[in-house]
């Protein structure tokens, strides 16, 4: 296969429009060497490094040179590559609704390439080719700088209709196209590249599939993020005055903003760039974001959170070059206030994508400037459940204590119908080996096994499973703590894990010394209430938990 990709940007290889091309190239040539074996043969023209120069309206390459252009330049060129090529694609921005000027220049320079006749076979009338050109493909990609393509390619669908034939070239167009140059949208920049691939995969095996054609129809942003953020990259005010860096990049950290998950209370973020001095508050409301710069006698209301960082820290954050949660653990910036913003910062800042207002399903986005995770697993997939860890435990070591014949068969009863009633319930390991280990404590039980030993035994072995796992890369209450801090992201949050890893090591401590008094308890007249009496130490041990799970991360935060 031999293609022609037209770069019609002035700005070349520089031009965010070369971006998707070059994706959608990636693409072809992946699935010709998954099929073939080889790449295609694959010529790029730079329309501005070429010397092309407009039309002069002569005819010449009709009637006195017939098929051969009076002037002497690169396009004839040009014409040998288009007639080698099988595949072609043109690439260009959108140009006051229209191509680029030099690349206007080669389509109209293209004459020579037609024969003079009138065709009587189209509509209104035309020229027919000089040349074979019905085995060619033809592929348009173009970007503007407008929330939408819809509408705006009004003028280039016209000129292609007529060159190619209404349904005899491929088209991506894509609005926002601008947004390929800011280096801190890029995880939902690159999500749209990795379709406008797929693209190229499916165009090479025949044509692009309604759904790649339906992803790369959204927009990337909802139209108030997008103006809000195009508006802010110009680097201007209002009354046309340049604005500090700091305050452009700050606008368009709070355009990002996701209303839709406004808490039902204002949140107040003061961004407090130590190395520069300056410090802008971000006021996240209801109907949206509000910027705001500090008055010299300061801001008179107080913040919900304050991030103290250099400038230079943040902007690496937010190009993705540092993870927010590794610069908190290293100090790089510090957390004043309220917590929760920055466990859920992706909840407020992700890079929600759309139509008309529409977003990302749950999880798609990762995190686009701060110190949060990434957004969490999709709502719909089945999470953990610690009870389904610790029902069988505690039901035997309650029954069993009482009787431990009936109490055992109790606790097997359990172990078998809980995963049941708790199907759509995600099981983890540790659910499995609690129910297998239960099972087998209660099974002892039955025959003949002394409760003194075993009821200790039992205690010893369920706090050996949770000091165990804190050697592990994923401890064992961050199996299940995930599901309130962004799913499976957490588990890449390092503060998220070493909070859990703290946890997990308390409460296998906890329960590894629990065999002691327990011993002891059993050869009493109270060995009937082990089960009760050994439940007061976890119940203040959970009360610990959800207050270390607020208070540890904060600590770390506040440097």
């Amino acid at each position: 296969m031999n293609i022609l990709a037209i770069n019609g940007s002035p700005k070349g290889k520089r031009s965010n429009t070369w971006r998707l091309t070059s994706a959608f190239l990636e693409g072809i040539a992946a699935r010709e060497e998954n099929v073939y074996g080889e790449a295609p043969t694959i010529e790029t023209l730079i329309i501005n490094a070429l010397d092309i120069k407009p039309c002069l309206g002569c005819f010449s390459c009709w009637s006195k040179t017939p098929g051969k252009c009076c002037i002497h330049d690169d396009m004839q060129a040009v014409i040998e590559k288009i007639l080698w090529a099988d595949v072609i694609i043109w690439s260009f921005p959108l140009y006051y609704f229209g191509l680029p000027g030099q690349l206007k220049n080669l389509i109209d320079r293209q004459l020579p390439m037609s024969l003079p006749f009138m065709s009587v076979e189209t509509e209104s009338g035309g020229h027919p080719s000089r040349y074979d050109m019905s085995g060619k493909r033809t592929v348009v990609v173009s970007t503007c700088g407008f929330y939408t393509a819809k509408g705006n390619y009004d003028c280039v669908t016209s000129l292609f209709d007529r060159l190619c034939g209404k349904d005899g070239y491929a088209a991506i167009f894509c609005g926002q196209g601008e947004l390929f140059r800011v280096k801190e949208l890029a995880d939902r920049t690159n999500e749209y590249l990795s379709w406008v691939r797929k693209a190229g995969e499916e165009f090479a095996s025949g044509e692009i599939s309604t759904e790649t054609r339906g992803k790369l129809d959204r927009s990337l942003f909802p139209r108030d993020v997008f103006e809000a953020m195009a508006d802010a990259s110009w680097g201007v005010g209002e009354s046309g005055e340049k604005e500090d860096p700091s305050l452009v990049f700050t606008r368009q950290m709070a355009a990002l903003y996701r209303k839709q998950t406004w808490p039902g209370r204002d949140i107040v973020l003061d961004m407090n760039y130590t190395d520069i001095g300056n410090t802008y508050r971000i006021v996240l409301g209801e109907s949206g974001s509000r910027l705001e710069t500090e008055p010299a006698e300061g801001f008179s209301a107080g913040f919900t959170t304050r991030i103290n960082t250099p400038l230079s820290v943040w902007r690496s954050i937010a190009s993705g070059e540092i993870a927010g949660d590794e610069a908190l653990m290293k100090h790089l910036y510090s957390v004043e206030g309220d917590f929760d913003l920055m466990m859920h910062w992706d909840d407020y800042f992700g890079a929600a994508s759309g139509a008309d207002g529409g977003e990302m399903d749950a999880g798609e986005s990762d995190a686009v400037a701060g110190g949060g995770p990434a957004a969490g697993a999709n709502a719909s997939e089945p999470k953990t459940n610690m009870l389904l860890l610790l029902i069988p435990w505690i039901v035997f070591w309650v029954a069993a204590a009482i009787d431990g014949f009936w109490g055992s068969l109790v606790s097997i009863a359990v172990c078998v119908l809980l995963p049941v009633l708790m199907r759509r319930t995600k099981a983890t390991v540790y659910d499995q080996v609690s129910a297998l280990a239960v099972a087998a404590c209660s099974i002892a039980l039955l025959t003949g096994a002394s409760s003194t030993l075993i009821i200790p035994s039992s205690y010893f072995l369920f706090g050996a499973m949770w000091a165990a796992t804190c050697f592990f890369k994923v401890p064992l209450t961050a199996h299940y703590s995930k599901n309130s801090y962004n799913g499976e992201a957490a588990l890449r949050n390092p503060i998220f894990m070493r909070t859990n890893r703290i946890l997990t090591a308390a409460w296998g401590v906890l329960y590894l010394i629990t065999p002691i008094w327990t011993c002891f308890i059993m050869q009493t007249d109270a060995a009937s209430f082990v089960g009760a009496i050994n439940s007061i130490l976890p119940a203040l041990m959970g009360v610990f938990t959800a207050w270390f799970q607020k208070w540890y991360p904060r600590h770390i935060a506040r440097g």
